[in-house]
């Protein structure tokens, strides 16, 4: 199987929480709460997936709008 980096649906804590308007101890504190493979710290930060992310705190606002 073959990862993508590059895909947008990949992305790294500090862009996630920007984008759903959260604090970054927010997410560190509900880590428990992703699906299996969305979630997973490298290093010194953490890399989530909007699967991840619309799981655990819901889809971004301006997508609700969209019916996406």
């Amino acid at each position: 199987m073959r990862i993508n980096l590059n895909d947008p649906e990949i992305m790294d804590s500090k862009t996630a929480v920007e984008k759903w308007n959260i604090d970054d101890s927010t997410l560190r504190k509900r880590k428990n709460d992703f699906p299996e493979g969305t979630i997973r710290k490298i290093g010194n930060s953490w890399a989530v997936t909007r699967e991840g992310m619309e799981a655990v705190f819901g889809k971004l606002l301006d997508e609700q709008h969209k019916g996406k």
